[in-house]
């Protein structure tokens, strides 16, 4: 397939087997998430991080090749195990992480070609998690300086909340994707008192000169601000099976319009409003569906954005 005119767009960071009640494993890992709808949106996409020299490294790398994701930036990091997850389900559908350390996306190491993939590309996706060991935090940061937009997923993770490290990389940093609860760590970090959202995301943008910011809200919806103004946009209604990696396709489905066909906000965030909630009505982070069957649902939306005033 020529790539010729073709976004690309690379995702940097963890991938991982996340093991839910029963035994029931899945590939995951946030920015492994976000690859993965992104190449189901028709992004050509590529996955930057490491595995360890074991079965279950040699099976996230044939389901990557599997999704249509290219599996070249995936290191062998054999003195590593593969990341795995322990992920639990509460009342409310929400899930909660035992992140398990010294695995092999801690150990990713600076390498040209990897330099090569990102300044060829649209876009690079990464999260502060990936930033935890001091070897990967050294690649990220070499990727992000040769990167021309730098796309930051905040998901914070306890204990690996370094609120340096977080505002060292909003600093170089294009779009911003925060939670309501992680805007307000960001906030609290740097001596600003939480008023309302319009408030927060503006002193965010001035402070981090950061021209847009995402805020994820879940069943409330989502945040949209630019350089000119700030929008609303309320949640599609659906049956919630499960949120696991509810905001990965969110942001996913924003890159894929922004990235790709438009600068009209109302299409970029009916996108990305349309497929978090396809893939909360799914069970699983990565379900198995088609763009047609995404599409189909989408188009079916019928939402308006509020305009909030500057």
């Amino acid at each position: 397939m020529s790539t010729e005119n073709k976004v690309q767009v690379v995702c940097f960071g963890e991938v991982l087997w996340d093991i839910f009640p029963g035994n029931n494993r899945r590939a995951g890992g946030a920015p492994f998430n976000v690859a993965y709808h992104l190449s189901k949106m028709g992004i050509q996409t590529r996955m930057i991080s490491g595995v360890g020299g074991d079965v279950l490294g040699q099976e996230l790398i044939q389901k990557i090749k599997n999704w249509n994701i290219s599996s070249d930036g995936i290191q062998i990091i054999k003195d590593h195990p593969t990341s795995t997850v322990i992920a639990e389900i509460d009342e409310n559908n929400e899930a909660h992480y035992t992140i398990t350390e010294n695995v092999a996306w801690d150990f990713i190491q600076s390498k040209p070609e990897n330099i090569q993939f990102v300044e060829s590309a649209n876009a690079l996706v990464f999260g502060s998690l990936i930033a935890r060991n001091s070897v990967s935090r050294k690649t990220l940061f070499e990727l992000v300086e040769n990167s021309s937009f730098n796309v930051f997923d905040i998901n914070i993770r306890k204990p690996h909340d370094d609120i340096k490290l977080i505002s060292e990389l909003l600093h170089k940093t294009h779009l911003a994707k925060f939670n309501k609860a992680e805007l307000k760590i960001v906030l609290d970090s740097i001596g600003k008192d939480y008023t309302n959202e319009s408030d927060s995301i503006k002193f965010i943008q001035e402070k981090f000169n950061i021209d847009e910011i995402i805020v994820s809200k879940g069943s409330k919806g989502a945040i949209y601000a630019n350089a000119d103004a700030i929008f609303q946009y309320p949640a599609v209604p659906i049956t919630v099976i499960d949120t696991v990696g509810s905001g990965d396709s969110f942001l996913a489905g924003l890159l894929s319009k922004r990235l790709s066909t438009t600068n009209d906000v109302h299409s970029i965030m009916l996108q990305a409003v349309s497929l978090g909630a396809f893939i909360t009505s799914k069970e699983g982070a990565c379900p198995e569906y088609s763009l047609k069957e995404f599409e189909d649902f989408r188009d079916k939306q019928n939402i308006t954005a509020t305009f909030i005033e500057e």
